[in-house]
């Protein structure tokens, strides 16, 4: 059986489980629905964006 890439997972109840727990979107308080993404994923993407853009700022110096 095939697994379907489209089920997002939920970070927070997923955290020590050792499981990945399938999202509850709209009825989550977390999920932005506009984008259809978990504002924790929304957070740690542009985090990663920001480290990336610093680290290419040292690296040209």
């Amino acid at each position: 059986m095939a697994v379907k890439k489209d089920i997002p997972f939920c970070p927070v109840l997923s955290i020590g489980t050792g499981i990945d727990m399938v999202c509850t979107q709209d009825r989550c308080s977390w999920y932005i629905p506009s984008v259809k993404k978990c504002s924790m994923y929304i957070i740690a993407y542009n985090e990663m964006l920001a480290a990336n853009s610093k680290q290419a700022a040292k690296k040209k110096k």
